[in-house]
């Protein structure tokens, strides 16, 4: 099979490097791709926006499947688009992908159908939603409804600060029309971890959870992120086979029938960012794709074919859906930039690459070749968060030691990772 897979993140190098592992796979192409899957298969200068481009690629080249890695081009409807010209393609319609794209839309799905989530009201002026959160006590959360970056969601430790983010999003228009309607929404106590299941329209594949970091320092201190960190599997408190019946039978199932029912089949991959309570799991959020870097620690776990999966996915035949998962853990720490994530300098040389342990992936996401005058290439930074690098263990501790152990070998100017990854159960 010819595979088109559209980003250039880690995501996308750690989906390319499991694509690799196929025995179905012909050709792997990349759109745009990064320095770490030129390697796997050919890059191809495309950008992730252009559909028609991605559509034109697909035809010249003779593509049996195009794999989605972002939520971006999802929400923009490319899926919508191959399928009518059909040419096979993983991932949600623009319809479908409103789980991800529109948290108001999950929202008023989730408390229609009956998922446990938190009680919210959305609002679009500034005035009705400053009267609500006056009303409240904090902790109180701010959501923008649309695709923000990552950066769309508040947790206001008072009424002031939730008065300034409404502010933000409605007044001043931080997040453009993303956050031009927003949801005032209760705060939650408990964990929180990220459940991951492969959807072909009606049936879900057995699911896999993993746990992620998203503030910048450790103890989780300072700004949000895109995520600085991740391990699976969660410790049996969080995650057994019971908590993972409940989210399928109370959480996962309602939602991708409820989907169906509206006319919008999800296919796909369903991630619900959820938070374990003390009344048991209730969903913080939906995506409509594989995280990151939930991605870098979840694939290498991965036994089953992952091109069978988002074939049979995509066809709307997953079978039974059972997967087959590697019982070690997987730890995965993100090198960063100083100042990520806000003002960074980048083309900064990275030292040490040459030193991996061939048992440790390191998934580039912000990297490029640069060339000196003596015309020697290497790879620099290009971006905030640069590198992965995830390490298997037969137990946490030995994956995390590994991780560790390896990250502490790269080198650039500025560079920094949080040291407590997977320390804290």
């Amino acid at each position: 099979m010819n595979v088109l897979l559209v980003g250039k993140g880690g995501r996308e190098h750690a989906i390319a490097w499991k694509l690799a592992q196929s025995t179905h796979l012909g050709t792997l192409l990349v759109a745009p791709g990064n320095p770490g899957t030129a390697p796997i298969g050919e890059n191809v200068p495309i950008d992730i926006a252009d559909i028609e481009g991605l559509l034109h690629l697909a035809k010249k080249r003779r593509i049996d499947l195009t794999v989605v890695g972002p939520e971006a081009p999802l929400a923009a409807g490319i899926v919508d688009r191959f399928t009518e010209m059909e040419y096979p393609i993983f991932g949600p319609t623009s319809a479908a992908a409103r789980i991800e794209s529109s948290k108001i839309f999950a929202k008023e799905l989730m408390l229609h159908i009956g998922v446990p989530t938190a009680p919210a009201k959305n609002f679009n002026h500034y005035e009705d939603a400053a009267e609500h959160v006056k009303s409240l006590e904090p902790p109180i959360v701010i959501k923008a409804d649309g695709l923000a970056a990552g950066k769309g969601v508040i947790v206001a430790r008072s009424q002031q600060e939730a008065l300034d983010a409404l502010s933000r999003q409605l007044v001043e228009s931080q997040f453009g029309r993303a956050g031009h309607r927003v949801l005032v929404e209760q705060y939650m106590e408990g964990r929180e971890i990220s459940v991951f299941g492969f959807v072909d329209g009606r049936r879900i594949s057995t699911l896999i959870a993993a746990c992620d970091y998203k503030r910048a320092g450790d103890g989780d201190t300072g700004p949000n992120t895109g995520g600085m960190g991740s391990y699976s599997q969660p410790s049996q408190n969080l995650w057994n086979d019971q908590m993972e019946h409940e989210v399928r039978t109370a959480i996962m199932e309602p939602v991708v029938q409820g989907l169906m029912d509206m006319g919008n089949p999800y296919k796909g991959v369903l991630y619900a960012g959820l938070m374990i309570t003390t009344q048991g799991p209730k969903v913080v959020e939906f995506n409509c794709r594989l995280g990151d870097p939930e991605t870098q620690v979840v694939l290498p776990r991965l036994r089953s074919d992952l091109l069978e999966v988002m074939q049979g996915a995509a066809e709307g035949n997953l079978g039974d859906g059972t997967l087959d998962w590697d019982p070690r853990s997987c730890v995965g720490v993100v090198i960063a930039s100083g100042g990520y994530p806000n003002d960074y300098g980048t083309g900064y040389p990275i030292d040490g690459l040459e030193k991996v342990n061939p048992t440790v992936n390191l998934f580039h996401a912000d990297t490029k070749i640069s060339e000196n005058p003596n015309g020697r290439s290497r790879y620099v930074t290009a971006g905030g968060r640069i590198l992965t690098v995830s390490a298997l263990g037969i137990s946490r501790s030995a994956a995390r030691e590994a991780a560790y152990r390896q990250a502490d070998q790269i080198r650039f100017t500025n560079s920094y990772y949080r040291r407590d990854i997977a320390a804290d159960e």
